[in-house]
């Protein structure tokens, strides 16, 4: 092929909407010269089938953004690029049988209008007049979204497609890349039938081949891609008379109707019905030996198997009796990927450099427009408008092995439309990843919750506490649980609890100069050898990446440890920034942590250990615990007197063991979390995140502006201080009512949004409600009266001193 492009700036794999997407962002963003392949023709894969539902409506605030700039994208996209496409904007309604669900739609709803979606709550007989074929006798009420509706999937691709090639990017269909192939400086080649591609960049937007592709980039750091294959079937009925005749009469198609918890969609697809369920008795493909997966399915369809769907369908004749008077025009049976949580994977390729993934979509339609977006803005600036976490790849490390990635797809496609309730734990693929003395807490009454696969008790039951998972559907704080975490965080406060905290990232940096790359990277100071402190990374926008506990151990070596979630994300990011002669080993999976912490916790440690427990906070020193060599950092998350114990995990349970024979309280998350919120110590990507600044996180005691090294940011925050902060971080005590305030509740003042909740819950030692977070700076003033939302109430709130509500001069932490 004489046009064949032999260099390229990036190069896509995959021509779904979501690969012409990324694209035509890329070409949006000035990068004109990157290529996209595909193994048939554009669409060829779940984008050929898909139903082309446009919702904006998300529990995630990142994929409501996501969402919302796709219908926003598609609004004006057929003018933009000349070519024509149905776009039809019909709103739709969610139908609500329960109180909880009414909470649901409420806090969605919530966080739809502080991103300027017109979402409105409707009574059932508001829902009636606009679809006067809906039955509503058993209904609570309606969630009525006007931006909701549907668009063709291939006419958006091949829109996508035409816009950026207007704009000089190349598409090159029936060209499956079959291999790549990474260089010394970083960058690559793309290896097709037709010849190499040179690039810097290279993107897994493979669909369901994502997996298959990634295996290519194995040799260069890379892993499995956590994903499996659903099938997905609706059904469109023959046209029926009444729907065209109230098509004309109001000049459009009825509204979207989603009836969530029976867990289905139905649609006026031109002049009949579209029905898609998501049955619990699903069925995943290509999981097992028997059925592999071919090495071509484009263009394909699995035969019908209407009998797992029918307790539905009929349900949905119920609901709309129109429906019943029609036949089964056709039924489509196709593939749709699925990453463990039902998210898409969009972002830096785990442990490789210069790749990236844009994949496991099982809205691709609705998302494909945003995930665009979101991906050029990784490539290009390194960063995202928005903070991504929840699509991120690296949020799954390496226990998501086949077995859980089937099992954790089955559970969320046979729970698509489920609450997510805050005391709720899914069951599948569970125990990948246990303590040294997992057995003990569960003997012990933990209820176990699985934090990046490792498995923590939550709280500890007594006998007769009710621990099924029915009691957990409540987004109330009261539960069989309440109890036990305020007896839990009393034993904390008056005597010792000891928390199992398996899973704390841990990574050893050393080498000549790992001090000085350190100071390049971290936007504060290191501590000194043997003490410890926090440290932060930030995005050259000075928005926060991370937060760390740096050990000191000598001169050019440090113990860096971070979240459980943060483990790839921050291993990719330490591994990048240092030098060649400088190791980063994770040497997460060896060790075990405690927490031992209360006023009592000295007097305990000190019956067992030979450590030197008058030395003060933030220090650190190797010792003998219960006879076994272990690692003690004073430190404490809960806000008392207290040590991490670090152990090797042989010697752990002859520690954990001692330290609870000499009166220690098990106590578990939940329990942790009321201990750090009275402290307003922040959590990484609930507080933390790179929707803010470090300045408005309130971290500027973090930032070191006169040291010489020149870290990311440092221009960005210099330049904020001088500007001023627009937002600022805060601790509210709310007056609230039976729940606590989730991530992302509005907060007003005087009937306006001036900010947003970045967490909640109950203080026990305090005896009041609590929330995290930020608000215009004028809104940030102690003593300010507030007002937060959670699910549909307002209650009033105060803005508190910037300084902890418990043991505000620390006294009991440094005793």
């Amino acid at each position: 092929m004489s046009d064949f492009p032999t260099k390229a700036r990036v190069v896509i794999i995959g021509g779904g909407v979501v690969g012409c997407s990324s694209l035509y962002h890329l070409a949006k963003k000035g990068w004109t010269d990157c290529v996209l392949l595909e193994k048939n023709e554009l669409t060829a894969g779940s984008t050929w089938h898909a139903a082309g539902n446009v919702p904006t409506f998300s529990n995630s605030w990142a994929i409501m953004n996501m969402q919302r700039y796709s219908t926003e994208l598609y609004s004006g996209l057929a003018e933009e690029v000349d070519y024509p496409m149905n776009y039809h904007v019909s709103g739709s309604i969610r139908l609500a049988h329960s109180k909880e669900r009414m909470q649901e739609f409420e806090h969605a709803m919530a966080m739809g209008k502080y991103q300027g979606i017109p979402m409105e709550m409707w009574t059932p007989e508001q829902a009636k007049e606009r679809y006067p074929f809906l039955e509503t006798h058993d209904l609570e009420g309606v969630l009525y979204d006007p931006t909701d509706g549907d668009i063709d999937p291939a006419q958006l691709t091949q829109a996508l497609a035409k816009g950026a090639r207007d704009m000089g990017q190349k598409i090159i269909r029936f060209c499956p890349a079959t291999d790549v192939t990474q260089h010394d400086d970083g960058t690559w080649t793309v290896h097709t039938e037709k010849g190499d591609i040179a690039c810097d960049y290279v993107v897994n937007a493979a669909g369901y081949y994502a997996q298959r592709v990634g295996e290519m980039f194995k040799p260069y750091g890379g892993r499995t891609v956590p994903a499996m294959v659903m099938s997905h079937q609706y059904l469109l009925t023959d046209e029926v008379p009444e729907v065209e005749a109230w098509s004309k009469e109001n000049g459009g198609k009825l509204p979207l109707l989603r009836d969530v918890d029976i867990s289905y969609y139905l649609r006026q697809e031109k002049n009949g019905f579209n029905l898609g369920p998501y049955e619990p008795n699903c069925k995943g493909h290509w999981m097992t030996e028997d059925d592999p997966m071919p090495e071509d399915f484009s263009f394909q369809l699995w035969n019908d198997d209407l009998d797992r769907i029918e307790d539905i369908v009929t349900d949905a004749m119920e609901r709309v009796p129109l429906m019943a008077t029609s036949g089964v025009g056709r039924v489509i049976n196709g593939p749709i990927p699925y990453a463990p949580d039902g998210l898409p994977l969009i972002g830096p390729m785990p442990g490789v450099a210069n790749a990236f993934e844009a994949h496991s979509f099982t809205f691709g339609i609705a998302q494909g427009g945003g995930a665009g977006k979101v991906l050029a803005e990784w490539i290009v600036d390194g960063h995202t408008e928005w903070d991504m976490w929840a699509v991120d790849p690296r949020r799954y490390t390496d226990y998501t092995d086949q077995d859980y990635c089937n099992q954790k797809g089955m559970e969320v496609y046979g729970n698509e439309y489920a609450m997510h309730f805050p005391h709720h734990e899914w069951p599948a693929a569970r125990d990948k990843k246990l303590s040294p003395v997992h057995a003990k807490v569960k003997e012990l009454g933990g209820v176990m919750g699985a934090y990046n696969g490792w498995e923590r008790a939550n709280w500890f039951a007594k006998p007769g506490d009710n621990t099924s998972e029915e009691a957990t559907h409540t987004w109330g704080r009261s539960g069989p649980w309440e109890q036990r975490i305020k007896e839990e965080c009393e034993a904390v406060r008056d005597h010792c609890g000891v928390l199992d905290l398996p899973g704390f990232s841990r990574f050893m940096v050393k080498g000549e100069g790992a001090a000085e790359a350190l100071r390049g990277l971290i936007t504060g100071g290191l501590p000194k050898v043997g003490r410890i402190n926090l440290v932060y990374v930030s995005d050259d926008r000075g928005r926060i990446l991370t937060e760390m506990s740096c050990v000191r151990l000598g001169e050019d070596e440090f113990m860096m440890i971070t979240a459980a979630t943060a483990q790839w994300h921050d291993r990719d990011l330490l591994t990048k920034a240092m030098p060649a002669n400088v190791s980063v080993e994770d040497v997460t999976t060896t060790r075990d942590t405690l927490i031992v912490t209360g006023p009592k916790s000295r007097e305990i440690l000190s019956g067992l250990s030979d450590a030197d427990l008058s030395t003060g906070w933030l220090t650190h020193q190797a010792a003998t615990v219960a006879g076994k060599s272990a690692f003690l950092i004073r430190v404490s998350f809960a806000g008392e007197l207290g040590w991490e114990v670090h152990a090797l995990n042989e010697d752990m349970p002859a520690i954990y063991d001692a330290i609870l024979g000499a009166g220690a309280t098990p106590f578990g998350m939940y329990a942790l979390n009321a201990l750090r919120i009275e402290k307003g110590y922040r959590t990484w990507k609930g507080d933390l995140s790179s929707d803010y600044s470090l300045l408005e996180g309130g971290l500027g005691r973090f930032v070191k502006l006169d040291k010489p090294q020149d870290f990311p940011g440092k221009a960005a925050i210099q330049n904020e201080k001088q500007q001023g902060v627009k937002k600022a971080f805060v601790t509210l005590t709310v007056e609230a009512g039976d729940c606590d305030a989730p991530y992302m509740s509005c907060i007003s003042q005087n009937g306006e949004i001036v900010g947003e909740t970045t967490s909640g819950a109950w203080g026990y030692r305090v005896g009041k409600s609590i929330a995290l977070g930020m608000v215009r700076t004028e809104a940030a003033n102690p003593g300010t009266e507030l007002e937060v939302e959670i699910y549909g109430q307002k209650y009033r709130a105060v803005v508190q001193e910037d300084q902890p509500l418990w043991d505000p001069a620390n006294e009991r932490l440094r005793a």
